[in-house]
């Protein structure tokens, strides 16, 4: 029985600076019998624009959004942020254009689109997905995937599913880690006290590596982690999902 056909949405920030974390996508998903096929126009969701006031500018990346992934049975994302601006922002931004058939079709097409872990949980009722990864881990939970799309335990119950890995609780784990996208860079001294705090915790863990699902807030706490010195890798939930390493089994 052939899987279901999915489109990789990889996301502009993954495209250009985390790759390893869309490929690490596709391995898990073409590992569970899927169909990943990978628009070769798909550009940015526009949340960076719609976040900071550019509606107009961030418009035509949603009829370019529903053309690339109309088609497919699935869209699936590394970036609970990514589908979080699809769901919750195309249809307002639509709407607001004047555009109403832009705006019902973003509506259809947005329960579609998937974070990974919902993916894995939801649909293809999967948590086991024969990972190994031997190692002291801790995971952050960002906000836009715990405060939006609402996915709960999902990452937590695919990491306590792999293979020899050693998952130690986050302290104030639901804190945010600061990074915000755009409030960074307007508000960068709260921003880095907020990360310091959640490096701080992490550290406290003694993890090896610091897993999320949002390779943004990743970047924003692995550069604080680094900076200190503190010795401990940031890794994507999909690089873990996909790590065999070398399994004794």
């Amino acid at each position: 029985m052939r899987g279901p056909r999915v489109a990789l949405f990889a996301t502009c920030f993954n495209d250009t600076m985390w790759p390893q974390a869309p490929r690490a996508t596709v391995t898990v998903l073409e590992r569970l019998g899927c169909r990943v096929e990978f628009p070769r126009a798909q550009t940015c969701c526009g949340q960076m624009f719609t976040n900071t006031g550019y509606a107009d500018e961030a418009t035509p990346l949603v009829r370019s959004f529903v053309d690339q992934f109309g088609a497919y049975d699935y869209v699936v994302a590394p970036s609970g942020s990514c589908v979080a601006s699809i769901r919750e922002q195309h249809p307002m931004l639509a709407r607001r254009s004047g555009d109403e058939g832009l705006a019902q079709v973003s509506e259809q097409l947005a329960p579609k689109v998937y974070e990974l872990s919902e993916f894995l949980v939801d649909v293809l009722d999967a948590t086991d997905v024969g990972a190994y990864f031997p190692h002291r881990v801790t995971y952050h939970p960002t906000c836009h995937s715990l405060r939006l799309l609402r996915v709960g335990d999902k990452p937590l119950r695919l990491l306590r599913a792999v293979r020899g890995i050693d998952l130690v609780e986050l302290p104030e784990a639901e804190e945010c880690c600061g990074f915000g996208g755009t409030f960074a860079i307007k508000n960068a001294d709260i921003s880095i006290a907020m990360g310091s705090d959640k490096a701080r915790h992490v550290r406290d863990t003694g993890a090896e590596v610091l897993v999320a699902s949002d390779n943004s807030c990743l970047s924003h706490i692995g550069g604080l982690l680094d900076r200190t010195r503190a010795g401990v890798r940031h890794l994507h939930l999909a690089e873990v999902l996909a790590s065999t390493e070398q399994d004794p089994a």
